[in-house]
C-alpha cells in the first residue's frame, strides 16, 4: 500500500493538500501564471533576439545613431529597461491582482490553525 500525502497529513490538522486544491488556490495559481509566463517567453525571446544579433548582425549593432551611441548600446540597454519595466509591471500586478487574494487564504488558514 503507497502513502499518499494526503494520508500523511496528521490527525485533526490542516489538510494543505485539500488547500491546494480548493478553489482560491487554482485561482491564485492561474492568476500568477497568466502573468508571468507570457512575459516569461517575451523577454526571453528579446533577449536572444539582442543576443543573435550582437553575434551575427555586428554591422547593425555598430550602426552609429548619435556619436559613439550604437544601435548596440541602446539594445544593450534596453534589455536593463525590460527588466527593470517587467519588475514594475509585476510589482502592480501583485498588489493588485494577487496578494488580496493571497491575504484571504493565508487569513483562512490561520483561523483554522487557531481553532486547533
Amino acid at each position: 500500500m503507497s502513502v499518499t500525502p494526503r494520508d500523511a497529513a496528521p490527525t485533526g490538522g490542516i489538510d494543505y493538500v485539500a488547500e491546494e486544491e480548493s478553489a482560491r488556490y487554482v485561482e491564485l495559481k492561474r492568476r500568477h501564471r497568466s502573468f508571468v509566463w507570457p512575459l516569461t517567453i517575451a523577454f526571453l525571446v528579446w533577449y536572444f533576439a539582442y543576443v543573435l544579433l550582437s553575434s551575427f548582425a555586428t554591422e547593425f549593432m555598430a550602426t552609429k545613431v548619435w556619436g559613439d551611441i550604437t544601435i548596440g548600446l541602446l539594445l544593450g540597454l534596453g534589455q536593463f529597461v525590460t527588466t527593470f519595466a517587467i519588475t514594475m509591471g509585476y510589482v502592480s500586478y501583485a498588489n493588485r491582482r494577487l496578494d488580496p487574494l493571497t491575504a484571504e487564504i493565508r487569513e483562512d488558514l490561520e483561523r483554522q490553525e487557531a481553532a486547533l
